[in-house]
């Protein structure tokens, strides 16, 4: 293939390469030439052009193929156009010649084809400068167009379009010849030629005057001719040219009208023609309305829904500006065609109509208008509606009968209402929330005009009212209730009304329907208020004739859609519902007998439709309350439904007696049965199986049924795949709901409300706009197949033989049309069997049986209806897969091998060749591996037969359903496999679509069989590989779009296994244009393939569509169109496929993605759009902010646009305006100006959600990408390093203000997004700094705009569920700005707390929450206490059911239990944590009494009532202590339910709540008694508190379970000193007192009873957690590795907290317990002081240091430790242990960072200080001691030396000299040496001087200390040390500040020193002269300094300086 790729073509390769392959080497040349022309230097091309040329037109003349002609035609006019033209017209002439050509062989054909499509190309390209040859050419074209076949036909027709368009106006002179010529191909044969005579005369209407003038009315005649016997192409082709024509004759192009003097068509003249078409059909013109209505023979449908499909051609191309100013006129036409007796002459005529007209209105005023534009439209259709009724009013009403059509009338009105009210529910549905406007005018009464309507005598027009209701509902759900009401208030007041009755509950049943789609749901009240209804219109039924029929069918239908809210309203009126079902039917056989020989024919239609009913009402049970089905129900439910099995038999008789107009009574029963049925498990009924049987097999092969009804489930029975042989993706068009009329089985697509009222309740099918049930005898037989399905698995095999062998029966005795029918209905029952025997993992049966069923089977394989055929592969597929033996399988297979060999007719190849396929799909690559070659090869061969494309598109089918299911076993035959496809795809005509959708097909399982190994570079995966990239080229290049998105799906198959071979430049370009195809499963393909794409190289893809955006800028417009043969471009106008068609903008791909997301309305494409734009979003948005972040900009801005909501009012003198206007030529020139600039509706509401939801993700988006987002200083620097930087914080306005639009819009979808928008930027720029004001947060400059965000959602109407959205916002909004507010005024507070956090009131500013919630705090704790206790009730487990209260709690009734209960869920936990803090700071102290007086105005409902439950008797109030005691067990016991196992999924302020909350609870005294008084209580909460630690991990957690913890052992220690307290008053012997406390005498704590082991147990827990090498069992294993970090910090607060409570753990022991305890926990504390007093450079002292230090001390001043002689002995052993640990873990050792001297000396010192001298006097310990002073005198580092000689001196004062005379003797000499030594080296810096002046102390004291005697020499060490440090006068003005410092204190302490000691000082200075000198020395200048300059004087600062404050607490 490489050899390819060269500009001109490589002709010695081409001779070398077999002939097979010549076709693909040279469109491969071909396909890289199309690619490099363009790119190409014009010098380069020109040198080669001749040599070019001469190798192009050779290859015309080579038979070139459909793919290869299109792309060498291209090629040559390419080629022409950038280099020299002198040559054209001799190589035009060449083509002329070719096609003048009398040769008509097939071999010739191929060379022809291929000079049309030259002329073609040559004109496309070059127009007017091959103006001169041009009439001869299109003469040419047009004599050979006579004798030319199909294929010649299209592709003349096609070049001929491509002339016109070429030459434009120029080629007016054979305008007329075409079109003569053209318009009779209309109704060729071959569809293929229809399709091109349709886009060749669309193309001459551009230009041909006389098209839309003179011969207007022909042309529309002849396109509707050539809609007769049409297929979907054509419809499409031939109705866009109709609309198109149509929308020109009404509105020319300027320049047309300019040229010539036209007369134009009149609005009403263009309707009435195409009203012709959609009632008359093609079948012949009547100019004459007179005639028209006499009626006789019937409308052609295909006609009517390709008018119909115009329709939508025409008013698309006017555009939605034109819609809006004309749409009353339109629709009074729309709704006139529906109410003409020619479209109603049946009712399933009526019903096609209907939907046409549906189809239109949707179409236009759906898509085509703004919202603003809607609402007009719907007060339109009001009016419209409300006219017809006044009509029919005047009609009912009208006693003397001078209205003699009035009948007539009421009839036709009835279609009319129901397009109407249909159109008008989906409008209010579509406009959701928006269309509150609707409701609010009172001019428009909307709600008065619909609900008249309920009263119209026809049933259709209120059920289709009954639905508006209900859309009107869903759309605005506040109403639903207000509906209600109003609805069953009017059917008691009109109850003696047949339409009343029936209409009422109609809207009753919808309303209740619509209830699962309202969030908010309806008072459960209701429920019991419908129940009352329909229990008191079934009781009445029987009193008036009259009005039996509707109030029986009221009454159960009501009853029906009341199942539809669920098994939680329902479960109350269970009984009552049994008791009901069980009267309908009769109670024994003998009363059944008895039953039939009463009565006459009404009172038989009542009590059938009445038993109808109650089944129906059954089955919506079952349906919607499948928790309620217990045995017992199943059992009661069975004796009706048993009653009304055996009733079934005795029906034909009663019909006999009584006539037959009860066949529709009884067939309605059935119905209901087999509905019910389906869904009971066959089990319940297997008694009754062969009655059942019997009846169903009767319905199916239609025994009792004259009429040949078909069933419409085979379509969804067979394969999802197949529908390339049924047709079916007719269902994935954007036309389904009008295509599915054209369906060959019975009633398709007739659909409507009437057929089953049932449906109005409930839910619709995925993918409907309205329920549409088919008609009785479609849906009868549909039932009773699908359960016959259900049924099947469960019968013995000798009924299943005896039923098999009755099917062939009955398809051997019907014959014609009747045996198409038969089988069908049979095949489709069979295959549903087969589905169930495999869903249920049965077999089939035995011998006889398979070989029963594989009889009627293969008979099938030969049937001429294809769908039979297909339904036979399918049943042979599934046998297959559930006989599952290989024996069987070999057999079929070999019998379709066998056939397929000898088979010469179509229908048993195209049967048999399917049966393979299907035969691998089911039983996989490995039960059909030995067939695989066979099936391959035959299949191969059938592919290639191009005599009749039938047998090749279903052998290629099969072939590629065998690839898909033989996976990596395919992987020999993909080569020869894969050459025939391409062989295939260069031969056979375009026009054979479906051939070549199946070559897509195979395409695609071949990429995937490969798979991955298309990434390798061997010779063979290379040539597979390109082989592919060749297929999808051809298929991307197709006409069809079916195939293009076969094409599409082949490149994102190949894309995912291989993605560097697939060129994204040249395919998301070409996917963009897609985008705006007019098909919508080619839309669909390639937002699929988009989708993909953006999930791995969003950036790249993004780029390719703009590059789109740009050459679209480049070349002039008429080229956007890419391929205008497309079938595509339907639906929509030129216009609009240029704007739609590469209509990327600046916004690109994503302002494309988000214009369709208002467009489109299939929910799969919605939800890929989704994603994509998701995927670009995750990867882009942060790199381009601005770009994304307008976008959403942009879309939310209609939000502000459409909230002025002043609606269009159109008043008279506005009409007669534009009635002048209409006459002006100007009109049409403003027209279209508009219609380009502005071709987009503003974005719809659900759109505009999305780019809410978007703005959210883009904030989390930058969270998670860089800090500098939400910090304005660090953005505006980076802004100013590189000024493309782009960060959120710099867009804070813009996201406030979108936030603000969204939140304030009518949708109140969109209001919520906003406001969760708004919260999500509030909580994350909450504490970004304003960095101009200090101490101020940038978002304080938005209050105003927050605030008027939330305002609106506090107005009365708003829905609950924003106003609690609101409430949160501003919650949020208030922390922060309490945060802010208090931020300078205290310390930096851990601010973990909850959204209701009043705990910290003193610190709050005055205008915070508190102040608003302080005044209501009585009613608020009230209401908080209700709804624990309703929490606390509704968690407890199903088995304490019983115990809830009958009538509900304070916020919930039963019925609203499950609802309910996710609401307590997601609220309880900050209602716990206020409920606390009330509590602590006054609940305890005021009883309920007093709050009842607070709260009893204000409540209403129950819940006074429901809040006294648990006083019992309500009579007999409490007293205080049992009410707090009560507080105390629900608050306790909802915490530890909840802490016991929160869900992992539950959000982390639940956890950080219900632990504040306790921690709260536990500070206020009450409830400090109350946990003590009972250990047990403390003992369950701590363990469940360790629980909690296990599962989770975060600090926060961690922290606040400790300060939990801490409360607790608090609490004991309170009460336990309380209770030694009142013993020591009692004077009993002191023994008593001191057993008091855990562990008794004996020392024992018993794990799960003692608080004490509970404590130490969950805090071992942290620590290990926090320092693993605590626990020796994880120092110990293997996995643990020996490192010592430091601590973080949070880690390190809980290190400190764990420590502090350990420590305070012995005071709550007796003696012995504590004995017990001590050794591990001072183990603990030293081990923790060693590993956390590490020395750090800023001397500080980490927590957990300091609170060892705190806890030895609480520890070795333990009282009763010295008092208690029996543990005296233990005591002191474990105090000298400690120390020596202490003292051996401060031994500097090499390995560990340096021990921090001074923590460990403090620990040393406490020692000293605290225990006495017995203990600690031992010698090994006292040296050790001395030891670490010596070090420390000795250290270098002078903060060491400082904290040394302070901790020194407080052991030298110590009380007991025993203790202190050996540190004294050992340590003083030391300290006066190094205080000798300060003279040689005076201090630097102030922490040396701090160091001296420490020692200095020292010394003092020892002066003090020591006797009157020893004072003096004493002195003399002291006095001559200060003395040194004096300065001189020279050196005191050099020396530094620390320095002078230092002779300043000396000066000054010797000033002190002198008098008190006044003899022994003078007895030192008189020993030492110089001494004298120097002292005076310094007084002297002192004083003179001191008078100098009395200002400045530093010395006292340094007495203050707070450095040393640390360690004084221990002391």
């Amino acid at each position: 293939m490489e050899l390819a790729h060269s500009l001109l073509l490589n002709e010695e390769a081409l001779a070398q390469i077999t002939e097979a392959k010549r076709p693909v080497f040279i469109f491969e040349w071909l396909r890289f030439l199309d690619k490099v022309l363009v790119a190409a230097n014009k010098t380069d091309v020109k040198e080669k052009q001749k040599k070019l040329v001469e190798q192009l037109t050779g290859l015309i003349s080579s038979s070139p193929g459909p793919p290869t002609r299109k792309l060498l035609a291209k090629n040559l006019a390419a080629l022409y156009s950038i280099g020299d033209t002198f040559t054209v017209f001799q190589t035009l002439d060449k083509c002329n010649d070719i096609i003048r050509n009398k040769d008509d062989t097939a071999a010739y054909l191929p060379t022809k084809l291929a000079a049309v499509a030259c002329v073609g190309a040559f004109y496309e390209k070059m127009g007017r400068m091959l103006g001169s040859a041009f009439p001869e050419t299109v003469n040419n074209l047009l004599k050979s167009l006579k004798s030319a076949e199909s294929q010649g036909r299209s592709e003349i027709l096609m070049s001929l379009q491509k002339v016109l368009s070429g030459l434009g106006g120029a080629a007016a002179s054979s305008h007329r010849d075409i079109y003569k010529n053209a318009r009779s191909l209309l109704t060729d044969r071959s569809m293929a030629v229809r399709c091109a005579v349709a886009k060749c005369l669309l193309e001459l209407q551009n230009e041909a005057v006389f098209m839309w003038t003179a011969e207007l009315e022909n042309i529309a005649t002849l396109c509707f001719k050539a809609l007769e016997n049409s297929n979907y192409g054509v419809r499409v082709a031939v109705s866009k040219l109709l609309g198109t024509v149509m929308a020109t004759a009404l509105m020319p192009k300027q320049a047309t009208v300019m040229r010539q003097n036209v007369k134009r068509a009149t609005f009403d003249e263009v309707l009435e023609l195409m009203a012709t078409g959609f009632l008359r059909g093609g079948s012949g013109f009547l100019k004459s309305g007179g005639e028209m209505l006499k009626v006789g023979g019937s409308v052609n449908r295909e006609v009517r829904v390709g008018v119909t499909q115009a329709y939508v051609v025409f008013v698309t191309t006017l555009g939605g500006q034109w819609l809006e100013r004309s749409f009353a006129t339109f629709l009074s036409h729309v709704l006139d065609l529906v109410s003409h007796p020619r479209a109603t002459q049946t009712h399933v005529e009526a019903v096609y109509s209907r939907r046409c007209v549906s189809f239109i209105l949707r179409a236009t005023v759906g898509s085509l208008l703004g919202e603003k534009a809607q609402i007009a439209a719907a007060k339109e259709i009001c009016q419209a509606i409300g006219k017809q009724m006044k009509a029919v009013e005047a009609v009912v009403n009208d006693t003397s009968g001078e209205n003699k059509s009035g009948a007539a009338d009421i009839a036709a009105s009835q279609h009319v209402m129901v397009c109407a009210l249909q159109e008008l529910g989906s409008l209010v549905q579509s406009l959701n929330a928006t269309a509150s406007p609707l409701i609010q005018e009172a001019s428009i009464g909307l709600l008065e005009i619909v609900t008249s309507v309920l009263l119209h005598p026809s049933m259709a027009a209120r059920l289709a009212a009954a639905w508006c209701l209900r859309c009107v509902a869903v759309a605005l759900p506040f109403q639903l209730t207000p509906f209600l009401d109003r609805c069953a208030e009017r059917l008691n007041n009109l109850k003696t009304s047949p339409e009343a009755v029936s209409g009422y509950s109609f809207a009753m049943a919808a309303l209740l329907g619509g209830v699962h789609q309202c969030p908010l749901g309806i008072p459960h009240a209701k429920g019991k208020m419908v129940v009352s209804i329909a229990e008191d219109l079934l009781r009445t039924a029987a009193q008036n004739s009259r009005l039996s029929l509707q109030r029986t069918q009221a009454g159960w239908l009501l009853l029906g859609a009341l199942m539809t809210l669920g098994p939680s309203v329902v479960r109350y009126h269970l009984p009552k519902m049994l008791l009901l079902w069980r009267n309908v039917f009769p109670r024994s056989l003998k009363e059944l007998e008895a039953e039939k020989a009463r009565g006459d024919s009404f009172t038989w239609q009542v009590t059938l439709e009445g038993r109808a009913g109650a089944l129906c009402a059954m089955r919506s049970f079952v349906a919607h309350c499948p928790e309620l089905l217990t045995e017992d129900v199943i059992r009661k439910l069975m004796t009706p439904i048993e009653c009304a099995m055996t009733m079934m038999s005795h029906i034909p008789s009663v019909i006999k007696a009584h006539g037959a107009h009860l066949k529709a009574s009884a067939a309605m029963v059935r119905l209901r049965l087999y509905d019910i049925l389906a869904l009971l498990p066959p089990k319940t009924y297997e008694g009754s199986f062969n009655a059942l049987l019997r009846e169903l097999v009767a319905e199916f092969t239609l025994t009792d049924n004259s009429a040949n009804t078909t069933t419409s489930l085979l379509r969804s029975l067979c394969h999802y795949d197949d529908s390339v042989l049924l047709g079916s993706w007719l269902q994935e068009t954007d036309h389904k709901s009008i295509e599915d009329q054209l369906q060959p089985n019975s009633a398709s697509g007739s659909g409507a409300l009437e057929h089953d009222p049932s449906s109005i309740y409930l839910r619709i099918p995925a993918g409907e706009a309205v329920p549409g049930p088919l008609p009785l005898g479609v849906s009868v037989i549909d039932a009773s197949v699908a359960l016959f399905g259900v049924v099947f698995p469960h019968v013995s095999y000798k009924h299943r033989l005896q039923m098999l062998d009755h099917f062939a029966e009955c398809v051997k005795q019907a014959k014609g049309v009747r045996q198409q029918a038969v089988q069908l209905n049979i095949f489709t029952a069979v295959l549903s069997a087969l589905k169930g025997l495999a869903e249920n993992k049965s077999t089939l049966g035995p011998e006889e049986v398979r070989k029963s069923a594989l009889t009627l089977v293969m008979g099938a394989l030969d049937n001429p209806n294809p769908i039979l055929r297909c339904a036979a592969g399918e049943a042979l597929g599934r046998m297959a897969q559930v006989v599952g033996e290989a024996t069987f399988i070999a057999r079929m297979a070999q019998y379709s091998f066998d056939k397929l060999k000898s088979a010469r007719d179509v229908v048993s190849r195209t049967g048999h060749s399917l049966a393979l396929g299907c035969l691998h799909r089911y039983v996989g690559g490995i039960g059909s591996g030995q067939h695989l070659k066979t099936s391959v090869s035959i299949l191969l061969a059938l592919a290639q037969d191009g005599t009749s494309p039938e047998v090749q598109t279903w052998s290629l089918h099969s072939l590629a359903l065998i690839v898909d299911s033989s996976g990596p076993m395919y992987r020999g035959y993909v080569e020869p496999t894969l050459s025939l496809v391409l062989t295939l795809l260069l031969t056979v005509p375009p026009s054979h679509t479906e051939v070549h959708q199946c070559l897509g097909r195979c395409l695609g399982a071949i990429i995937t069989t490969v798979g991955p190994e298309l990434q390798g570079n061997g010779a063979t995966i290379s040539t597979i590989r390109s082989s592919c990239l060749v297929g999808c080229a051809i298929t991307q290049d197709h006409s069809d779009s079916l195939v293009q998105a076969a094409a599409i799906s082949c490149l994102q198959q190949l894309h995912m296994f291989a993605p560097r071979h697939v060129n994204l430049s040249s395919l998301v370009p070409s996917l963009c244009v897609h985008l705006c195809s007019s098909h919508l499963l080619l839309r669909r393909a390639a937002v699929a393939c988009l989708r993909q794409l953006a999930q791995r190289e969003a950036a790249e893809v993004c780029e390719y569509a703009m590059s789109l955006a740009k050459n679209a800028g480049d070349k002039e417009s008429s080229s956007a169109n890419v391929n205008p043969f497309a079938p595509g471009v339907s639906s929509r106008s030129d216009i609009h496929c240029r704007h739609q068609g590469v209509n990327i903008t600046e916004t690109g791909l994503e302002g494309l993605l988000f214009g369709m997301l208002d467009r489109e309305t299939d929910r799969k494409l919605c939800s890929d759009i989704h994603d994509t734009l998701g995927h670009m979003l995750s990867s882009l948005a942060v790199e381009k902010l601005s770009h994304w972040l307008m976008l959403c900009k942009d879309v939310l801005a209609a939000s502000s646009d459409m909230s002025t909501a002043t609606l269009l009012s159109s008043g008279k003198d506005e009409e007669s305006e534009k009635k002048d206007e209409m006459d002006d030529d100007t009109m049409f020139t403003t027209l279209g100006e508009e219609d380009k600039s502005k071709p987009f509706v503003a974005p719809r509401w659900a759109t505009r959600v999305f780019a809410a939801d978007c703005l959210c993700r883009i904030i989390n988006l930058c969270e998670n990408a860089d800090q500098a987002h939400f910090d304005l200083a660090l953005a505006r620097s980076a802004k100013l390093r590189n000024p493309t930087n782009d960060l959120l914080v710099l867009h804070l306005s813009d996201l406030i203000r979108m936030a603000f639009m969204a939140a304030t819009d009518h949708s109140n979808q969109l209001r919520m997004a906003g406001l969760q928008a708004l919260e999500d930027i509030i909580k994350k720029f909450a504490s970004v700094p304003e960095p101009e004001f200090p101490g101020h947060v940038i978002l304080e400059q938005y209050q105003a705009n927050v605030g008027a965000a939330l305002r609106p959602a506090f107005s009365q109407d708003t829905p609950s569920d924003i106003i609690a959205k609101a409430c949160q916002v501003y919650v949020v909004a208030m922390n922060i700005k309490k945060e802010a507010e208090s931020k300078p005024k205290r310390a930096i507070k851990n601010t973990d707390d909850d959204d209701d956090d009043y705990g910290t009131i003193d610190e709050l500013p005055p205008d915070s929450l508190i102040t608003l919630v302080q005044p209501e705090l009585p009613t608020l704790s009230r209401l908080w206490l209700a709804a624990l206790k309703d929490y606390a009730l509704l968690t407890l487990p199903a088995e304490f059911s019983s115990q809830l209260p009958p009538d509900g709690g304070a916020f919930y009734t039963p019925e609203t239990i499950d609802t309910a209960r996710l609401h307590y869920r997601n609220s309880w936990a900050p209602i716990l944590h206020a409920v606390a803090l009330w509590l602590n700071s006054t609940g305890f102290t005021c009883s309920e009494s007093t709050e009842a007086a607070a709260i009893s105005g204000l409540q209403k409902r129950s819940t006074s009532i429901s809040l006294n439950q648990a006083s019992g008797a309500v009579g007999s109030a409490k007293s205080l202590p049992d009410i707090n005691k009560d507080r105390m067990h629900l608050i306790l016991g909802v915490s530890i339910q909840f802490l016991c196992s929160p869900r992992p999924e539950e959000p982390i302020e639940h956890v950080t709540a219900c632990l504040q909350a306790l921690h709260t609870l536990l500070d206020s005294p009450y409830a400090r008694v109350h946990i003590a008084e009972d250990q047990l209580i403390g003992v369950e909460l701590l363990s469940v508190l360790h629980r909690l630690l296990l599962t989770w991990n975060p600090s926060s957690v961690q922290l606040l379970v400790t300060g939990v913890v801490q409360q607790i052992v608090r609490a004991a220690q309170d009460y336990l000193q309380e209770k030694r307290n009142t013993l020591n008053e009692d004077d009993m012997e002191k023994e008593a007192c001191t057993v008091l406390g855990e562990g008794g005498d004996s020392g024992g704590l018993i794990p799960g009873k003692s608080l004490v082991f509970a404590t130490m147990e969950l805090l071992m827990f942290i620590l290990v957690r926090h320092m693993p090498h605590l626990s020796t069992k994880v120092s110990d294993s293997p996995s643990h590795i020996a490192t010592k970090t430091r601590l973080s910090e949070e880690s390190a607060r809980l290190v400190a907290a764990t420590v502090t409570i350990l420590s305070d753990l012995p005071s709550l022991c007796s003696p012995a317990g504590c004995m017990t305890i001590l050794p591990t926990i001072l183990f603990l504390i030293a081990r923790i002081l060693k590993d956390t007093a590490i020395k750090s450079a800023d001397n500080q002292v980490p927590p957990p240091v300091s609170a060892a230090l705190q806890g030895i001390k609480s520890i070795v001043t333990l009282s009763m430790a010295k008092t208690e002689a029996g543990v005296q002995k233990q005591w002191t052993a474990l105090i000298r242990s400690t120390l020596a640990c202490i003292l051996e873990y401060s031994q500097p050792e090499d390995s560990v960072p340096t021990p921090d001297e001074v923590s460990m000396l403090t620990a040393i010192a406490l020692f000293l200080w605290s225990a006495s001298s017995e203990i600690i006097g031992v010698q090994s310990l006292q040296n050790g001691c001395m030891n670490r002073f010596k070090n420390a005198l000795n250290s270098c580092d002078p903060w060491v030396q400082a904290k040394c000689y302070q901790l020194l001196l407080s052991v030298f004062q110590h009380s007991n000299r025993a203790l202190s005379t050996p540190y004294i003797h050992s340590l003083a000499p030391i300290v006066v040496e190094k205080l000798k030594a300060v003279e040689r080296n005076r201090p630097a810096s102030n922490i040396e001087l701090l160091a001296v002046q420490e020692g200095i102390k020292v010394l003092e004291t020892l002066v003090a200390l020591g006797e009157e005697q020893n004072r003096v020499q004493l002195l003399a060490l002291l006095v001559p040390t200060l003395i040194s440090y004096l300065l001189d006068e020279n050196s005191i003005a050099s020396a530094t500040s620390a320095s002078k410092d230092l002779h300043e204190f000396a000066l000054q302490n010797l000033m002190h020193i002198g008098p008190l000691y006044p003899h022994a000082f003078k007895t030192v200075m008189g020993a030492a002269p110089e001494l004298k000198v120097r002292l005076e020395t310094a007084v002297r200048a002192s004083q003179a300094s001191k008078a100098k300059a009395a200002a400045r004087q530093p010395a006292p600062a340094i007495h203050s300086a707070p450095t040393i404050k640390l360690k004084t607490s221990f002391f």
